[in-house]
């Protein structure tokens, strides 16, 4: 199974106070950077979804890609751009503002999926990440070919993961390490 990632930095970065927040600094260097160190071992291929700031997120030698609106539509959005844009048939996505994102998650989200797969479930499966805090769902191991059911459902004017989520067959992947999904949302944090 190979894998491409999409870094989801698309976004209107509201609780930054408008600011891009992958290219806000983290312990001395952009989120971008350390997403892209944790994620880039993990996978075949990597692609930035952002919607400004193209000319900085293209320094770093991976695709980048842009939403199809530019209504910034959130994280659904860049996935489908992903899946329209990826190499493989396999779509991980991660958010540009989780700077420590598990070393192991693409390997984990695989095994689940093709340990389901092989108890019958369809390949359409989806694999989500979990931790004690919660459910994860812009941490997603999913196929492109539900590329046009997602491109429905985002014409259909719905925008939560979750829900699209819930509409096919999932597993959800435990992880032990909470820091891991921290979402770095507001300056102070940074």
């Amino acid at each position: 199974m190979q894998i491409t990632a999409v870094i989801l930095a698309g976004g209107r970065g509201m609780r930054m106070g408008g600011m891009d927040k992958g290219l806000v600094d983290y312990q001395g260097q952009p989120m971008i950077e350390h997403v892209l160190s944790r994620i880039t071992p993990q996978v075949d291929q990597v692609m930035i979804n952002a919607n400004r700031n193209l000319d900085r997120y293209e320094q770093y030698g991976v695709p980048v890609i842009t939403d199809e609106t530019d209504q910034f539509d959130g994280p659904l959005a860049g996935m489908q751009a992903g899946m329209r844009h990826a190499k493989h048939d396999w779509i991980l996505s991660v958010p540009c503002d989780s700077p420590l994102l598990p070393s192991d998650l693409a390997n984990r989200l695989r095994q689940a999926i093709q340990t389901m797969q092989t108890l019958t479930h369809p390949p359409s499966m989806l694999a989500i990440a979990r931790s004690a805090t919660g459910t994860h769902p812009v941490f997603c191991l999913m196929p492109r070919q539900l590329g046009n059911d997602l491109d429905v459902f985002l014409q259909s004017g719905q925008r939560r993961v979750s829900a699209w989520q819930d509409r096919h067959p999932h597993v959800f992947v435990d992880f032990r390490d909470e820091q891991a999904f921290t979402n770095i949302n507001q300056l102070q944090q940074a």
